[in-house]
């Protein structure tokens, strides 16, 4: 009786175990299917944060909030080489430590990292002592991952995730952080051309304008703000006659003027470039075209009553014609006439392909038209 009741037990215990299994298995199903479901949603986010309004730099530090908060990250810092330094574009780690988060490269134990291409852990084995790569800090991280980041097979910085817990990292899925990389990566792929545009904006010497690719970066920023916009081009149609028949510096007081007379009459929310050469973009940001008409038309009437010349005082510069060099050009008047297009520009379209309708139908207009058009 004794060996059937062992037996009993010994199929119970068994079929226990076997039931575990199954319940562990299921569980660890449970979680992997969790997991792709915060990836997901991870990546949802990361193109949101993309799609935003807001500058490269606020793109990433949000991106790494986001890492921060759903992976339940510690600490986290991306640090990027921008062509001359290696520079610290996001971090929830107290600034007195960037120094020595942005010199990881030079730290014996990741150059191997960096040059393999694969991650680097490190880890300390108790509370009294310190990860090598930190000089000043001794209570902060315990254990960290280092993460080379690579774009088309070039290396441009680094991803670093740190713990306040030695080991804490020991049994860490790899895979997920390395999904979590490459979407780092592809975040900083897809912005570099934002970057590039809002590096190489310019302001025109004369007008004090912003140059045409203010409209791509900070300008878009505000004019996204609304669902609906009015964009507005203007040629000054005459600027080559008065430039041959007068005197270039005659033309570029033409500009100045126009351009002076524009900033003070149009509000702070709407955005003024000079898009290239005698073309200039008024961006009438949360205005539909009819909104507009009334007072692009003021506009256009008033700069074409304008008679301006050069300042008193100013060098006699003379024209090009060989029958006028005596003539003084600070006696002399001129009248600009511009040609206007406008058209809608919709949230989340793109812009670049309105301003390319507009410019090129004003490059294409005949040289007597001095309209508004509305395209």
């Amino acid at each position: 009786m004794i060996i059937g009741v062992a037996v009993v037990l010994v199929i119970i215990v068994i079929i226990l175990v076997i039931y575990n299994i199954k319940i562990s298995k299921k569980i660890q199903k449970f979680k992997n299917i969790n997991q792709k479901i915060t990836n997901l949603q991870v990546v949802q986010d990361f193109m949101n944060t993309i799609g935003e309004t807001s500058s490269v730099d606020e793109k990433i530090k949000k991106i790494n909030e986001i890492l921060i908060e759903k992976y339940e990250i510690k600490y986290s810092t991306i640090v990027v080489f921008n062509g001359a330094e290696y520079e610290i574009k996001a971090s929830n780690v107290d600034e007195r430590h960037w120094e020595s988060l942005k010199s990881l490269q030079d730290v014996d134990m990741f150059k191997d990292s960096i040059q393999t291409a694969t991650p680097k852990y490190v880890t300390v084995n108790s509370e009294s002592e310190r990860l090598p790569y930190q000089k000043m800090e001794f209570g902060r991280a315990k254990s960290a991952i280092f993460f080379p980041l690579y774009i088309d097979n070039v290396y441009i910085g680094y991803w670093i995730i740190e713990s306040g817990t030695p080991h804490d990292f020991d049994n860490v899925d790899t895979t997920v952080l390395e999904v979590i990389k490459d979407n780092i990566v592809s975040v900083l792929k897809t912005v570099v051309h934002q970057k590039t545009l809002e590096s190489i904006v310019r302001t025109d010497l004369f007008t004090g304008l912003h140059s045409e690719e203010y409209l791509y970066g900070e300008g878009k920023k505000i004019i996204d703000q609304y669902t609906i916009s009015t964009i507005c081009m203007f040629r000054i149609v005459n600027i080559e006659e008065i430039n041959k028949k007068y005197c270039r510096e005659l033309g570029n007081e033409v500009i100045k003027e126009i351009s002076r007379y524009i900033q003070d009459n149009i509000s702070d929310d709407y955005v003024f470039v000079r898009y290239m050469g005698p073309k200039f973009v008024i961006a009438f940001s949360g205005v539909d075209t009819e909104g507009v008409a009334s007072f692009i038309n003021d506009i256009k009437e008033y700069i074409e009553q304008m008679k301006i010349s050069l300042p008193e005082g100013t060098e006699n510069y003379t024209t090009e014609e060989p029958s006028d060099k005596n003539i003084d050009m600070t006696k002399q008047q001129v009248t600009p006439i511009i040609n206007v297009a406008i058209s809608s520009y919709y949230k989340g379209t793109g812009l670049e392909e309105v301003l390319k309708k507009l410019e090129e139908y004003l490059d294409n207009a005949d040289k007597n038209e001095s309209d508004i058009t509305n395209i």
